[in-house]
């Protein structure tokens, strides 16, 4: 047959046609566009959702926490205050420096045990300056409002729960206890140089505050009552009890000062 042949270019001419239409077939599947992009999509999406389960994690985690205030420098010494937190609240306040030597040692016995308690009921740097103790005062409360400062970045204070459910259950639940505070005092224990009395505030059955009404006075009395009944006080919320250690140089105020607290306390049904 001639290469001219009309028959002969139909033939070639079909060959090439069916060749064409059996590549185009075979190159198909690798290029469809729509298979491509939903197989990228689903490792993005998979990544998204582990993230989201990892941070809902994170925000989820609660305890007590400890946070270290700055240390700030007095005319007296440094003064520098930790805080103990539990569920964005300060449970414990505590100065891990203050001034020391000579009448400093007198000063600072004063006023830290106020200053600590005044923290943990005030739940702020919002506390009075202790009388006679101006410059420990001052260096307490920039210490103490820096280690809030810290609490609050980390979404550890108690302004910060209370701010996230006001409007929900934690709202709710803040709301609660204030409805159920109470104040209780208890009888009067005599002792050998003066009347003491306690009373409590208590949440529940759990002592917020605890002040002695009456205590010990005149002569070297206002000296003993001064150092002993505001470490008494803190002692007895931190023990929720009439457990407490006697404050050494003011035995009689100390024994007082249980009994009366002993008495609030079955009062209260604690």
């Amino acid at each position: 047959m001639k290469k001219n042949h009309p028959i002969r270019r139909f033939v070639l001419a079909s060959a090439a046609t069916v060749s064409g239409i059996v590549l185009l077939l075979a190159l198909k599947p690798a290029s469809d566009p729509a298979a491509a992009s939903a197989q990228a999509g689903a490792a993005p999406q998979q990544t998204a959702a582990a993230q989201g389960a990892a941070q809902g994690g994170t925000a989820q985690q609660s305890g007590t926490s400890t946070v270290l205030g700055d240390v700030v420098r007095t005319e007296y010494g440094p003064v520098q205050v930790r805080l103990t937190m539990s569920g964005g609240k300060i449970t414990e306040a505590d100065a891990v420096q203050a001034p020391k030597g000579g009448t400093s040692d007198q000063k600072t016995a004063l006023s830290v045990p106020k200053l600590n308690q005044e923290t943990v009921t005030a739940q702020s740097a919002e506390i009075d300056a202790v009388s006679g103790a101006t410059y420990t005062s001052g260096g307490y409360k920039k210490s103490l409002q820096s280690a809030l400062d810290k609490a609050k970045a980390a979404g550890g204070t108690s302004g910060s729960a209370g701010s996230t459910g006001s409007s929900g259950k934690a709202g709710a639940s803040s709301a609660a206890p204030a409805a159920q505070a109470r104040v209780v005092t208890g009888t009067v224990s005599d002792t050998q140089y003066g009347p003491v009395q306690v009373r409590l505030t208590l949440d529940g059955k759990k002592i917020t505050k605890a002040e002695a009404v009456q205590a010990p006075k005149g002569g070297t009395s206002d000296q003993k009552t001064a150092l002993s009944v505001p470490k008494l006080n803190q002692e007895a919320v931190a023990a929720g009890s009439a457990q407490i250690d006697t404050v050494s140089g003011a035995t009689y105020t100390s024994e007082g000062y249980k009994k009366s607290l002993q008495s609030a306390l079955d009062k209260a049904g604690v």
